[in-house]
């Protein structure tokens, strides 16, 4: 499912309109975009949870050469399923 197939879904499931649908879901990744930016995590009950994770800096190579490469730490965004979606699948 694509980012035009979800609006559609919520949409029609919600009998709103596509653009208001759009706006839902641009203000809903945003909020979560903007929370773990801050550090924080969001947790939806029933769904799951959004968190940063931190990645230690590490070696790898280049596939090409062959060379040693130095990858740099970084922060990186994680989902944890929560227990009712888990069981859904």
């Amino acid at each position: 499912m694509n980012k035009a197939e979800l609006i559609a879904k919520i949409a029609d499931d919600a009998g709103i309109t596509k653009t208001q649908a759009n706006e839902s879901l641009d203000s809903f990744v945003e909020a979560v975009a903007k929370t773990l930016k801050g550090g924080g995590k969001v947790t939806l009950v029933g769904f799951g949870t959004f968190s940063v994770s931190k990645r230690a800096a590490r070696n790898g190579r280049n596939p090409q050469t062959g060379a040693v490469i130095k990858i740099k730490a970084k922060k990186v965004a994680k989902f944890k399923a929560g227990k009712e979606l888990s069981a859904k699948l």
